[in-house]
């Protein structure tokens, strides 16, 4: 009998441990994953590092804005400029999120909620039209507007979110101006369907020398984006000497091309195996 409920004693124990042991690896995991997420939402919310950044790369755009617009030959747009573009008057291109509006609630959102990205959910959020401004960015504009330059706004929230975004840039304070088309949306024409932003550059060299591009994505700068890490380092390395003089980003560690460049930009795949090839692409110390 005493054994027996020795036997049963030590079982009992085995059992709390293992299942105390699941819950754990479970949590941990949890947090593994979460904190992707979670440490660059928070960065980019609360840090004066993200501040402090943001704010010069709008600083340094501004000075080089007073080069560009000495210089008629200076265009951000070589691929799409036309030739004869040195007598049309100056622009600049703008990305809107992550880089006027800082969408950084959404992110936090997601994570407090343990969802993913949805436009399900992501089309709320903007009609809520609750974005904040980028530091730096509203000076900037303000500035170029006040130098003669036209503002263009090119994003890639689709057309049905047109008025939300028209509004909430306006509440900051943000100049739109409206006689002509000056937020371009992906889907607002049947041309624009894509998400890569040459067309809509190309309709804007149409009429202005474009000086300036600003954007936190790869793509904010070339159709190229979608391509494997080294293809992309290539094309970064080509146009060298267009960062930081005619082409400025902003930090974003939240989301973007340059994670989903490490899984082939294939969304589809399992999220446990997406977390894994970016955890391979990583080069990492041995250690002691």
């Amino acid at each position: 009998m005493r054994q027996a409920i020795g036997t049963l004693g030590l079982t009992l124990v085995v059992a709390a441990v293992i299942q105390a042991a699941v819950p754990a690896r479970a949590v941990a995991f949890e947090a593994q994953t979460e904190s992707e997420l979670l440490n660059s939402t928070l960065w980019t919310q609360s840090s004066v590092e993200f501040k402090g950044n943001s704010l010069a790369i709008y600083k340094l755009a501004g000075l080089m804005l007073d080069q560009a617009l000495a210089d008629k030959t200076w265009t951000a747009a070589p691929d799409e400029q036309a030739s004869g573009f040195e007598g049309k008057p100056p622009a600049v291109i703008l990305d809107v999120d992550e880089t006027v509006l800082d969408n950084s609630a959404y992110q936090a959102w997601l994570v407090k909620t343990g969802k993913s990205f949805s436009s399900k959910t992501w089309g709320p959020f903007v009609r809520a039209e609750i974005s904040g401004p980028v530091p730096g960015s509203l000076q900037f504009i303000e500035d170029a507007v006040g130098k003669g330059v036209k503002v263009f706004y090119v994003t890639n929230r689709k057309a049905p979110l047109e008025d939300a975004t028209r509004n909430n840039l306006k509440a900051l304070g943000y100049p739109i101006d409206d006689s002509e088309d000056t937020v371009l949306m992906r889907g607002e024409i049947e041309a624009w369907k894509s998400s890569k932003k040459g067309v809509r550059r190309a309709h804007i060299a149409q009429n202005y020398r474009i000086a300036m591009l600003i954007g936190d994505n790869f793509g904010d700068f070339v159709d190229g984006y979608k391509g494997s890490p080294a293809e992309r380092q290539a094309i970064m390395t080509k146009h060298l000497d267009m960062w930081g003089t005619r082409w400025f980003v902003i930090a974003n560690p939240m989301y973007g091309s340059w994670e989903s460049a490490h899984f082939g930009h294939d969304w589809k795949l399992p999220s446990e195996q997406r977390r894994q090839m970016k955890h391979d692409a990583m080069e990492t110390w041995a250690g002691p």
